[in-house]
């Protein structure tokens, strides 16, 4: 050894060296690497996905495209079934009517339900029967409720009999039975039925709000209408869009619920896309004609969701 140096020698245990080499080299030189799922485990999802979702929209994009009976060979027609789409008067009336309905339909779910999350929300003995109360027809079957209201609806049903008893007798009507009120008639049931799940998403919301915004407003002077204008609102901007997106779908989509209270009657007058492709498919056996409906709305559904998402959220990020 050198003078006034004094060399040290750390005493390692055997193998341990080798080992660290060992296992930074596994790993890519990275000693903390968190271990990655096998896709074994996601492979019945995805395999789920592709079977029912993806194969069947690409199946249906070939058959809007062929003209088809359903029994015979498809033979392709290209976008005929499309350009027959757009000079189609029932298609065109039928898009129209799919539009109104579920515009008044996601406008009053949306509105009847802020309203009763705000009525149910308040310190009530009997606000959890309230709330189980008006959140009951949503577990029905949607057939089931389409039947009742098809009955009381009748000319010599319940509303006419009770319009008649109260002395107004003047407004009895065939309700689902006059082309220019069946359509509006159709969404009181459906608004009825749907008006619960609004008011549980918004129940949730109100939930959230911290309850001392609400007393320093009060403290401020704000009145009850100036804080659910400045407080209650804009925090109830997520569950609004969540409200607003779902329920605009369920109106486009609608189907059981017109085919058992008017079935597209009378004269065509609550026709929507859905009961068109209906008729298409299996009463004239157009099962083409009937995919290239499908697309349509499918497309329709997908345009009307986005933008609203997009625009609802910005308004969220305002008020974040």
């Amino acid at each position: 050894m050198t003078a006034g140096r004094i060399a040290t020698v750390e005493r390692r245990p055997p193998g341990r060296e080798n080992s660290q080499r060992s296992s930074s080299a596994k790993h890519g030189g990275r000693a903390h690497r968190p271990p990655s799922v096998p896709w074994v485990f996601a492979a019945p999802a995805l395999t789920c996905a592709i079977v029912l979702y993806l194969l069947p929209n690409v199946s249906a994009l070939y058959y809007s495209l062929t003209q088809w009976d359903g029994l015979t060979h498809p033979s392709f027609r290209g976008v005929g079934n499309f350009v027959d789409l757009y000079h189609d008067d029932g298609a065109r009336r039928a898009l129209r009517n799919t539009l109104l309905l579920a515009g008044v339909f996601a406008l009053a779910v949306n509105v009847i339900g802020l309203a009763l999350a705000v009525g149910t929300h308040r310190v009530l003995k009997s606000r959890n029967f309230l709330r189980a109360l008006f959140f009951a027809p949503l577990v029905i079957s949607p057939l089931a409720v389409s039947y009742v209201w098809q009955y009381m609806l009748q000319p010599e049903g319940p509303v006419n009999a009770i319009l008649g008893g109260i002395g107004l007798g003047a407004l009895e009507h065939p309700w689902l039975g006059d082309p220019t009120t069946a359509l509006w008639v159709l969404v009181i049931p459906l608004v009825w039925q749907f008006s619960g799940f609004a008011m549980v998403v918004y129940l949730a919301g109100l939930q959230g709000i911290p309850e001392e915004l609400y007393e320093a407003s009060s403290v401020d002077g704000a009145s009850a209408l100036e804080r659910f204008r400045s407080i209650t609102l804009p925090q109830l901007a997520p569950s609004m869009t969540v409200v607003v997106a779902l329920s605009t779908i369920i109106g486009l989509r609608l189907f059981d619920q017109v085919l058992a209270l008017t079935g597209g009657g009378p004269a065509n007058a609550t026709e929507t896309l859905a009961t068109e492709l209906y008729q298409q498919a299996f009463t004239f056996t157009r099962f083409g004609y009937a995919t290239a409906l499908a697309v349509v709305l499918s497309a329709l559904i997908i345009a009307i969701t986005v933008v609203q998402i997009v625009v609802l959220r910005r308004r969220e990020a305002r008020y974040a």
